[in-house]
């Protein structure tokens, strides 16, 4: 697959920040994906793989060597072991939103509440992502990757992936050492097949607004999970500077329950475990008929960071002096570039909240994209 003209990737990432990479290939297929990424590793080459460049938070110095971007899609329905159930295998680089809308539109439940993310869904497990108490680990099956040590395409059970708090073995900074150099060329998920359902999980109650068990539809949770976070900035909108980020830039603090109590007892703060409707997929291969035991230690609990953020001082729109770069107006967890910001810019921002934060609260926030020539 011969290389492309490389583009600036300010104009492929939402923060929109990074210079042109050195190269830059393009993948619209599984087998044009590992054959760019065999070339470019049996050359030697620096890389990292590109997708929606939602979760990537680039520096200003071009990237001395080769950017592939994932641009594959599909979806194929699977059956489910499980009864009830039906599983759904994804091109990597399919966009992870249209992949809720779909499971949405044909009454599989288990994804809804992570509408309007945006990103690949070969994404979706390095990241771990979720929102409102939900996350892929509990409907993620397996993925199928290749291996940058060995070049060999492999199936990987979700067990295998470490998939914690926004992380998984296949997360790292570049420049850091990450526990598997991968590359995820498909996702398999088991979903519930019912049209509606009953939440249980609190903070995605909350979000609805719903106060009894009464079922709900999911194209109904998929349309208030849209609009709230509309409401926040959280939705990509080329006219609206406070979409132009990464999302959430910092992660929610996970801390022992006795680092909880000692925070303001107005801090908003979940326990860290899954909803009480999740569904532990465990690989048929593995399961030896022993149910896991539930825990009984003291669990972590997870603290609100936007609120940290504005008791620390940080209010919603809040910039450096002659800074193109600054907290959402909408919501303080979002840094945005304004115009025109330099990573320099976005990077100086965040070591100030940084220090905000651990200086009132004695927390060191944690960035929740991949950074790329960028250190905090």
């Amino acid at each position: 697959m011969p290389e492309v003209e490389p583009v600036r990737l300010a104009e492929l990432t939402t923060l929109r920040t990074g210079a042109a990479p050195e190269r830059m290939r393009e993948a619209s297929t599984t087998s044009d994906l590992v054959d760019a990424l065999r070339d470019t590793w049996l050359r030697g080459d620096e890389w990292f793989v590109l997708g929606g460049g939602s979760n990537l938070f680039v520096g200003d110095a071009a990237f001395d060597g080769t950017v592939i971007r994932v641009l594959t899609s599909g979806i194929e329905e699977l059956p489910s072991p499980h009864a009830g159930r039906i599983r759904l295998r994804v091109q990597a680089g399919h966009s992870w939103d249209a992949l809720v809308s779909y499971a949405v539109e044909h009454g599989y439940a288990g994804l809804e509440a992570m509408s309007g993310i945006p990103g690949t869904t070969g994404a979706a497990p390095v990241q771990n992502i979720g929102a409102y108490g939900q996350e892929i680990q509990e409907t993620l099956v397996e993925v199928e990757l290749i291996d940058e040590a060995s070049g060999e395409i492999s199936t990987v059970p979700a067990a295998d992936l470490g998939l914690g708090f926004r992380t998984s073995v296949l997360k790292h900074h570049y420049g850091g050492v990450p526990v598997r150099r991968a590359v995820i060329l498909s996702v398999t998920f088991d979903l519930l097949v019912a049209g509606e359902r009953v939440v249980r999980g609190e903070q995605l109650r909350r979000a609805l607004g719903l106060a009894d068990d009464a079922p709900v539809p999911l194209s109904w949770v998929r349309e208030r999970i849209l609009a709230t976070r509309a409401s926040k900035g959280m939705l990509l909108d080329d006219d609206d500077p406070d979409t132009h980020g990464v999302g959430s830039f910092f992660q929610n603090a996970i801390v022992p329950e006795a680092v909880a109590r000692a925070l303001p007892p107005q801090c908003p703060r979940w326990p860290v475990a899954p909803d009480l409707d999740a569904v532990t997929v465990i690989p048929l291969a593995s399961y030896d008929g022993v149910v896991p035991a539930a825990k009984t230690e003291p669990s972590d609990v997870k603290v609100s960071a936007a609120w940290l953020i504005e008791h620390a001082g940080i209010r919603k729109g809040f910039a450096l002096p002659r800074s193109r770069a600054a907290v959402s107006t909408k919501h303080a967890l979002a840094l945005t570039n304004r115009g025109g910001a330099t990573a320099a810019e976005v990077a100086e921002l965040a070591r100030f909240i940084q220090s905000r934060v651990h200086a009132e609260f004695g927390l060191v926030l944690q960035p929740e994209p991949v950074l790329v020539g960028v250190e905090l």
